[in-house]
């Protein structure tokens, strides 16, 4: 079973789950639509649930159905934006975990749950997959929101896993991605030079990491849950690229296309948003400014944890793959041609 399966990530860890052999119920809110990174629709069984809602607002003949009937849960559903109140986190990112647990322990099944690499909060050096959370430093409630799911579910009796992908984008070899929302959002704002100035230490890096090298992680972790062996329970999975991108590699590929808009990146300290004029000042408060945090990071993600399971490093991604992200958006027309 995969919750938040129509989501980005979602419905590609559903189609990678059927290609690989499994049976998959997907679990859909608003949207009934699960599809592929490519577009393709996925042939799973579709229910429709509210995770923030007690037994995801089913009925307790449903309720006991479905528990009864899965042997996995994969955890994708979550709000990942960052501009909400703490109350709407809660709904969704902690209380929409204690309903899953609650379902999982209902059917006595093993619990996958899609947190986030950047539960690390602030620090910067080797991020660990075995290094305790930590109880602040947070850059915005989407990360503490996501800490507090985690130990939900390291505080249950069940069998459990964490995976945490690092920033999700476009295929490794296409840059392809279905949809542009979160971080594409920001990144068009400044390309198109509507966004001129962001605040970014020296020595920032960027982990972006491909969908594609994601949803096959996810898919490891969950059969080996599935296994009899299980040899992923009770570990915690970074799905990550591993290769920190200097922040000024990512903003100088933007600016070697004709068309974009290389930013100016400010120390932190010398960084006044009133100063910007008006439009500007909106879309960075509005959008761009959301997303500051993690130009003026330089966290070092390690995935042995990963790798020793059995899964794979992410290929190499670095400046070419940034080209192929900007080259897909080109082509999709979700950014101008020259």
């Amino acid at each position: 079973m995969v919750t938040g399966a129509a989501g980005l990530l979602g419905g590609e860890v559903c189609a990678r789950l059927i290609d690989a052999g499994h049976r998959v119920t997907a679990l859909v809110h608003r949207t009934p639509d699960v599809r592929a990174n490519d577009g393709t629709p996925v042939p799973a069984r579709t229910l429709t649930c509210d995770v923030s809602q007690p037994r995801f607002g089913w009925d307790d003949e449903l309720f006991a159905n479905v528990a009864e009937a899965h042997d996995v849960v994969v955890h994708c559903a979550a709000t990942v934006r960052f501009d909400l109140d703490e109350a709407d986190y809660r709904a969704v990112n902690v209380d929409g975990v204690a309903h899953m647990l609650e379902l999982a322990e209902a059917g006595d099944m093993a619990v996958l749950h899609v947190s986030t690499a950047y539960v690390c909060g602030a620090r910067d050096g080797t991020i660990r997959e075995d290094d305790p959370l930590p109880d602040g430093g947070f850059a915005n409630g989407y990360e503490a929101s996501k800490a507090a799911g985690e130990r939900l579910v390291r505080a249950s009796d069940l069998r459990w896993a964490i995976a945490r992908p690092s920033i999700v984008v476009g295929e490794r070899d296409s840059g392809a991605i279905r949809q542009f929302d979160t971080t594409y959002a920001a990144f068009k704002l400044i390309a198109e030079g509507r966004v001129k100035h962001m605040p970014a230490k020296p020595g920032a890096t960027l982990d972006f990491v491909p969908i594609d090298h994601v949803a096959t992680g996810i898919v490891t972790i969950a059969a080996s849950l599935a296994a009899t062996s299980g040899a992923s329970s009770g570990g915690t999975f970074h799905l990550v690229a591993g290769q920190p991108l200097p922040v000024t590699d990512f903003t100088g590929v933007i600016g070697a296309y004709s068309q974009f808009h290389e930013p100016e990146l400010v120390a932190p300290e010398n960084f006044d948003p009133a100063t910007l004029p008006a439009i500007e000042r909106r879309l960075f408060k509005r959008i761009a400014g959301l997303y500051a945090s993690y130009f003026q990071r330089d966290p070092h993600f390690d995935d042995s944890a990963f790798r020793k399971l059995g899964g794979e490093a992410c290929p190499a991604t670095g400046k070419p793959y940034i080209h192929r992200l900007i080259d897909y958006c080109i082509e999709a027309g979700f950014l101008p041609k020259a």
